[in-house]
C-alpha cells in the first residue's frame, strides 16, 4: 500500500514527497487547481499549509489527494 511519509510544499504549486518506500517523488499541482476542490490551494499560503496525515496530503478544510494519485502522477526527484 503506498503510503506518503513526508510533504514539502515547493514553488510553482509542486509538492517535494516521500514516500513509505523511499522513494523522493515531485508531484505538480497545477493541473488540479481547476477542479473546485482544489481551488483554495491557488493561494500560495494555503498551498504551503500541506502535511501528512494518515497516509497522504492534506490541507485545512478537508481536503486532500489519494496517495496513489500523488505516487502515479509524480516524478523521481533527487
Amino acid at each position: 500500500m503506498i503510503e506518503v511519509r513526508s510533504v514539502e510544499a515547493l514553488s510553482g504549486y509542486e509538492l517535494a514527497l516521500t514516500f513509505n518506500s523511499g522513494e523522493r517523488r515531485r508531484f505538480d499541482m497545477r493541473p488540479y487547481l481547476r477542479y473546485p476542490v482544489f481551488r483554495r490551494l491557488e493561494n500560495p499560503g494555503y498551498f504551503a499549509l500541506a502535511r501528512v496525515d494518515y497516509g497522504t496530503v492534506t490541507w485545512p478544510g478537508h481536503i486532500d489527494i489519494a496517495p496513489e494519485t500523488l505516487y502515479e502522477g509524480s516524478v523521481p526527484w533527487a
